[in-house]
């Protein structure tokens, strides 16, 4: 470039915020040694998969950074005149994992990493402040990955529970009409039973007999086995004339009515009064049964929303408590219940019943079960046989979460890097690389314990240890 152009190119980078405090003559260094470029909107500072072999610093323009989840493009920040990107002193990035996109005529001036050794061993000022821009751009990266995981995260137990309370819900509402419609039907019931003449001690028999078969554990039966029964009493309800025998024969069946059953009832009532009885207890079985299956709904959310609140553990002081562990690992297994059922994993409890209780931060020790569950069930997407195994146990002081999947294992060459901060084996926009990290954190400094691994195909089983106090 000629002598105004490096001028004024030199006024640029003096008024680079990074860059303000190096002398001049190591950033005329700097022009001397790079390249200007121009790039028009549209184009591309550098794609997916391109070589991070060259410092970039803006000039002038635009560029948007974007990275691709799916089909769908995610804005991670925007570069103005001034910002530098690329590679950087003493940085591992060696590829680039999302697009930086034109989005007006930009003027670069770019740096080529073969250069690096000389500026770092000569030009002391200019290294420090390129390392210092490293600093801040991975304090800032990792803020800002932290942040998506923690949202990505939240989208994935959202769209869990969202999908295990759609049933409970689901069955709620439409037991609740049932029984309304139900009840609605009672009226004409009624006027049939109080015609009904009998004496205290039948009344008595038969409702021993109703009430018996509502307190008992219903029966387990296959189709077959429902089918068979179903003809017996269908046969039995015709032959003794009882209207509408369709209507009540898989109700009798389901609270386990027999044929000996409908005997005893046929000598405690007169022919006639068989039908408005046997339809009296059907309203009764009918209504029990829409009432209990309210009762286990309703249950069901409740179990999830306390699921959900020990998960977050949102009505405690961020302090350690003392606290059984199983009840974080079993409502992390309830968040992530819908992608169990959805990805077909046999799930294996190996609990220790006597396990003390430990002072730990609950928040944050669920979130290490979820990463480490989460990537588990990940881990076996693409495997047949498909088993998590979840075990606990005491070792003195000290105890043991034990994760064990049956995926295809940690390739031997990158096990050493796993819990490297930003390495992942995920597709882009899967994994940022981070999970491991943290919950590395979570375990050795907030509660100075240890995370170990031991991997080979089709088992990879991770082992969380920390003190009980």
């Amino acid at each position: 470039m000629d002598e105004s152009e490096s001028m004024n190119t030199l006024t640029q980078l003096q008024e680079v915020e990074g860059l303000k405090e190096v002398p001049a003559e190591q950033l005329e260094w700097l022009i001397q040694e790079g390249e200007l470029l121009n790039f028009e909107e549209g184009s591309y500072l550098f794609k997916p998969g391109d070589p991070i072999d060259r410092l970039i610093i803006i000039l002038m323009g635009s560029v948007v950074l974007k990275t691709k989840q799916g089909n769908q493009f995610r804005v991670a920040g925007n570069l103005g005149s001034g910002s530098i990107t690329g590679y950087l002193p003493y940085s591992r990035a060696d590829m680039a994992f999302g697009f930086a996109e034109v989005m007006q005529k930009t003027v670069v001036l770019v740096f080529p990493k073969s250069r690096f050794h000389e500026m770092i061993s000569q030009h002391e000022e200019l290294t420090a402040a390129l390392v210092h821009v490293m600093s801040s751009r991975i304090r800032q990266f990792t803020k800002a990955q932290q942040q998506n995981d923690k949202m990505m995260a939240l989208g994935k137990l959202s769209a869990g529970l969202a999908h295990e309370l759609n049933n409970p819900s689901a069955a709620v509402v439409r037991s609740a009409q049932t029984l309304e419609k139900h009840l609605k039907l009672l009226p004409g019931g009624f006027k049939s039973v109080i015609k009904i003449k009998m004496t205290d001690s039948q009344v008595d028999a038969v409702n021993a007999l109703l009430f018996d078969k509502m307190k008992a554990t219903r029966p387990r039966l296959t189709m077959m086995e429902q089918s068979s029964l179903e003809d017996e009493l269908l046969d039995w309800l015709e032959e003794n004339d009882v209207k509408n025998p369709d209507d009540i024969v898989e109700n009798l069946v389901a609270f386990g009515f027999g044929e000996e059953d409908l005997d005893v009832i046929a000598t405690h009532v007169s022919n006639e009064d068989l039908t408005p009885v046997i339809n009296w207890m059907n309203q009764m079985l009918t209504t029990d049964r829409l009432v209990g299956e309210i009762e286990e709904a309703s249950q069901r959310i409740n179990t999830l929303v306390n699921s959900v609140k020990r998960y977050t553990h949102m009505d405690q002081a961020p302090e350690k408590i003392s606290v059984d562990i199983h009840e974080g690992l079993e409502s992390t297994l309830t968040m992530l219940n819908h992608k169990l059922k959805k990805s077909n994993i046999t799930l294996n409890r190996v609990f220790d019943s006597n396990l003390n209780k430990a002072n730990i931060l609950v928040s944050e020790m669920n979130q290490v079960w979820t990463n480490l569950i989460d990537n588990a069930i990940d881990a076996m997407e693409n495997v047949d046989h498909r088993d998590l195994t979840i075990e606990t146990s005491q070792n003195k002081d000290f105890i043991n979460v034990f994760i064990k999947d049956s995926g295809p294992g940690i390739p031997e060459e990158i096990q050493g890097q796993i819990f490297d901060p930003f390495f992942t084996t995920k597709a882009i926009g899967k994994g940022t690389g981070l999970g491991l990290e943290v919950v590395h954190q979570i375990v050795t400094h907030q509660h100075n314990g240890s995370i170990t691994f031991d991997s080979k195909p089709g088992e990879t089983v991770f082992k969380v240890c920390f003190p009980i106090n």
